[in-house]
């Protein structure tokens, strides 16, 4: 049995047959628990929500006071997260910009955002080279959180639902990241709550000074 392609018509199909039979489930689902517990310190400002999926977490950051550019690829994900800011209320919807992009090829503007967010975003290509892209976006002073489950459970060897998938690692994320340009907060694997569900890597940290690249 070959591997799932996960491009966009692959998302966008799971996303639109997912939001048709189940709307109730996904709008019940939380925002990410990694998210809630990094961020919730931090001032709010300018952020980036890298594959936002249905827009749970980008819907959570503008309630804290964020401004939020939101993009995936799937324009039924984006669409379920519009109507559901435009339902919660305009104070909300007017802090969320919602952009259809492939995070494969899509480039944040250098410097402008206060916090970038990337969870569980299955990388098409390089993981390094998708982490320094993000990190990219994040302004001095700013954060940048990525989360990325790993495709086995070190407790007890099985595969993950991310078993064909390639995510954020730890070790890929902290390679990536210029020690003269960034303060690692957080590296670390997190085991999931549930058990046997498998382990999530966790990076937050924090640009101290502009990028050196050109």
């Amino acid at each position: 049995m070959s591997k799932p392609a996960y491009d966009q018509p692959f998302w966008e199909q799971l996303w639109s047959k997912t939001l048709r039979e189940h709307a109730d489930k996904v709008a019940q689902r939380p925002p990410n628990a990694h998210l809630t517990r990094e961020v919730v310190g931090l001032p709010p400002g300018r952020a980036l929500d890298a594959g936002c999926g249905h827009g749970a977490d980008t819907i959570w950051l503008a309630a804290h006071g964020w401004h939020v550019t939101a993009v995936d690829f799937s324009a039924s994900a984006l669409a379920h997260g519009r109507s559901t800011a435009e339902a919660i209320g305009r104070e909300i919807a007017e802090r969320i910009d919602w952009v259809e992009g492939d995070l494969a090829t899509w480039t944040a503007q250098p410097g402008r955002f206060d916090l970038v967010v990337s969870l569980h975003v299955h990388v098409a290509g390089s993981v390094e080279a998708m982490v320094r892209r993000m990190a990219a976006g994040v302004a001095v002073g700013g954060t940048l959180l990525m989360v990325g489950h790993r495709p086995t459970d070190p407790t007890t060897g099985a595969p993950t639902a991310a078993a064909s998938q390639v995510q954020v690692s730890v070790e890929s994320a902290v390679a990536a990241l210029d020690r003269g340009e960034w303060e690692i907060v957080v590296a670390e694997d997190r085991p999931r709550a549930l058990a046997g569900t498998g382990v999530d890597a966790v990076i937050r940290a924090r640009r101290h000074v502009a990028s050196s690249r050109p």
